[in-house]
């Protein structure tokens, strides 16, 4: 059971690894319309992710091959029943990747102003999307005993989860905001921390009706956190880097606030794992039927396998990124190979 539960806490921990890091990278797309006032600026905030953007979606990959490995009853059932949602995620991740390097080869006007906006919408549309599964799977789904789910992209947009997602692109549109802070200057950065307080106030209005929510939707989860009180601690210390990451930015200690923004993320996907466990996917046909820790693991062979490969394999990806994010440090500077 300890291999089962160690699994689940590194994938919870990749995933957190995802939105950290290609979170501020959807968060800046998200905001690029709204802070560029010409085209310079724009490519200042396209430049700012330039480097490190197409090194975090690594970060999803590697998501993907951990549940699969570990937990291949859920992938398969994910992948099956959310089928068209992941078609659309993968359509919106290609439409980014292209509107980042499409958008500065040409220089007409109405050409970066079609790709600045296909970034925006693309940023939206995986945050969005990402968001409302994250919002079906806490709910639940229609899981049968075979552990098939039978279920539509219609069915999937239900208020609940598009709850989710709302709140979703408010915490990543902050948290691309607090990322801006290290990267940009003058009246760029005047702007951008005059956002973020605003971001902070409807950020924290939709996760607290988001959490109320979620207590009143599952008696299952709620009793979790009853019986799990030292739960209580991630989300108390995620309100606590929320409020220490504006008293950063007002100090400009931006790179604090950076880092109190990403712990925040971090303690509030810890908050939703730890209420859960040791449930993956509830079904909400019947809870017998759900998918756990347990019953939807690869035998315990597999997993001390995967297990040594990833104690092998993660420090070089984080030593990669760590690296990546030293070398290109410090404010954007355009030239002739920049976006």
């Amino acid at each position: 059971m300890w291999l089962n539960t160690t699994w689940f806490v590194l994938y919870v921990a990749i995933i957190a690894g995802y939105v950290v890091l290609d979170g501020f990278d959807l968060g800046v797309g998200m905001l690029s319309p709204f802070l560029g006032r010409n085209d310079t600026e724009k490519r200042i905030l396209l430049n700012s992710i330039g480097p490190v953007w197409d090194g975090n979606e690594v970060w999803l990959v590697l998501g993907g091959g951990a549940l699969f490995a570990a937990f291949p009853l859920v992938y398969a059932s994910l992948f099956s029943g959310f089928y068209t949602a992941m078609m659309l995620v993968l359509f919106v991740l290609i439409l980014r990747t292209v509107a980042i390097e499409f958008r500065s080869k040409r220089d007409g006007a109405r050409w970066r102003s079609m790709w600045d906006w296909i970034f925006f919408s693309s940023s939206l549309g995986i945050t969005l999307l990402l968001g409302v599964a994250l919002g079906n799977v806490i709910q639940g789904v229609p899981l049968d005993q075979a552990g098939n789910m039978d279920v539509n992209l219609v069915d999937l947009l239900n208020p609940y989860a598009l709850a989710v997602g709302a709140t979703a692109v408010a915490m990543l549109s902050l948290h691309g905001a607090m990322f801006l802070t290290q990267k940009v200057e003058g009246e760029l950065l005047g702007r951008v921390t005059n956002l973020i307080p605003k971001l902070m106030a409807v950020f924290f209005a939709l996760m607290t009706v988001l959490m109320v929510w979620t207590l009143l939707l599952d008696e299952e989860i709620t009793t979790n956190y009853r019986d799990r009180l030292w739960i209580g601690i991630f989300p108390l210390f995620g309100l606590l880097a929320v409020l220490a990451g504006w008293r950063f930015v007002a100090k400009k200690q931006y790179l604090s606030g950076f880092v109190a923004s990403a712990c925040m993320i971090a303690l509030l996907l810890a908050t939703v794992a730890a209420g859960m466990y040791p449930v993956l996917i509830p079904s909400s046909t019947d809870r017998s039927f759900d998918l756990t820790v347990t019953n939807a693991a690869s035998a315990s062979e597999t997993l001390t396998v995967m297990l040594v490969i990833a104690v092998i394999g993660l420090p070089f990806v984080l030593m990669y990124t760590a690296g990546v994010y030293f070398f290109f440090r410090g404010k954007v500077r355009l030239d002739e190979e920049s976006y």
